[in-house]
């Protein structure tokens, strides 16, 4: 079914206004592509029915819901970490059920195995050869529920799917669809019969979410809404693949300058020489950072990045990459309060208007700081 067939979705700030007043001329097409101004146009209208939809069973949270879309924009995988019923499983649905794409869900356990996952060759006595039956993760949103309940050798199944979106079996590489997002969940490693993600999966996801317990008002409203019917199965898709992968190609092209990109840089160094951490953001982060940056901007109608941009992914981005001392870990530290006292040490670049009277189109004339 396609999204003009679906009925419309409840209006959402997302989609309020349109694209905001851009500082360059997006009028011409590049490549023959659409025009960005136009694209970003169609970004505010399809990304507020997806949040519309997913907030219709995720009260209360458009923080949460705001990051997973970013992640969607920026081909990137989310993780979902927080303790049992809070609606972890929940918004990977709801966000998966938004899109009319291919979708498959992995109830990870400890006897799972990563054929389980990948697919495996079988044995077909009438071609007297063997053929390859895909798994679960040859679709284009690939929700895995409590991912640290399997083994690290299941978990491990998704490393290079997440990253290179394929996957290698009996040593045949098979591609996976775009667009391809992994949205796992997981219980805290303390919960009893979890494995932890090791370090080398965490970095492969974009960014990690907690959705947190509601307040008071939203639950009320929860139980109101929630209690007698399950607002999951009237949920209808409102964009599809095709449409999303437009989205995301069109985010690509979000003008990103060289010093918004050295200041991407600087504040991902400086989590190196931390001495609170053991291990700070590695390369790939980097990468992550500026590619949610870009998809933060298109959200917000911009065709260019601000360091506001930056600060608003920062921590989803980063925070879960970070491994802390033994001694940060016995004073309590967060990782998420040390990339917010970075975002306020790291100088923020800054720009002097042209000739003009125009500040120049790759920077925000406001001070960020």
């Amino acid at each position: 079914m396609t999204p003009s067939t679906q009925p419309a979705a409840p209006e959402h700030p997302y989609g309020a206004g349109g694209p905001a007043v851009n500082h360059v001329d997006n009028t011409v097409p590049v490549n023959g592509s659409p025009r960005l101004d136009e694209v970003l146009g169609e970004l505010h209208a399809v990304v507020g029915r997806i949040a519309g939809n997913v907030e219709r069973v995720i009260v209360g949270k458009p923080d949460v819901v705001r990051v997973a879309l970013v992640t969607l924009l920026a081909e990137g995988h989310l993780l979902v970490e927080d303790v049992p019923g809070v609606g972890k499983t929940s918004l990977a649905k709801a966000l998966a059920r938004s899109i009319d794409c291919t979708v498959s869900r992995i109830q990870f356990t400890p006897d799972l195995l990563p054929s389980d996952i990948t697919g495996v060759s079988i044995y077909n006595r009438q071609d007297n050869d063997f053929e390859f039956r895909p798994g679960p993760v040859f679709a284009n949103i690939v929700v895995g529920d409590e991912i640290n309940r399997a083994s690290p050798k299941t978990q491990s199944a998704l490393l290079e799917c997440m990253e290179e979106h394929q996957v290698t079996v009996d040593g045949q590489t098979y591609p996976l669809g775009a667009p391809f997002m992994v949205i796992a969940t997981q219980n805290p490693i303390e919960m009893e019969g979890t494995y932890a993600l090791p370090e080398a999966q965490r970095d492969r996801f974009t960014a990690r979410v907690s959705i947190g317990y509601p307040d008071p008002q939203a639950e009320l409203a929860m139980v109101d809404e929630h209690a007698g019917h399950d607002p999951m199965s009237d949920l209808r898709p409102v964009s599809d693949s095709a449409q999303v992968l437009r989205l995301i190609q069109a985010v690509r092209r979000v003008h990103l300058s060289t010093e918004i990109r050295r200041y991407a840089v600087e504040l991902v160094g400086a989590t190196r020489r931390l001495p609170e951490l053991r291990l700070g953001a590695s390369p790939r982060s980097t990468l992550q950072l500026v590619r949610s940056a870009r998809a933060q901007a298109a959200l917000a109608g911009r065709d260019f990045v601000v360091p506001d941009d930056v600060h608003a992914v920062a921590v989803p981005v980063l925070a879960h990459r970070l491994v802390l001392t033994a001694e940060a870990q016995a004073a309590r530290r967060s990782s998420a309060d040390l990339v917010r006292n970075l975002l306020q040490r790291v100088p923020v670049p800054q720009a002097a208007p042209d000739p003009s009277g125009q500040f120049p189109h790759n920077a925000n004339p406001n001070n960020h700081r």
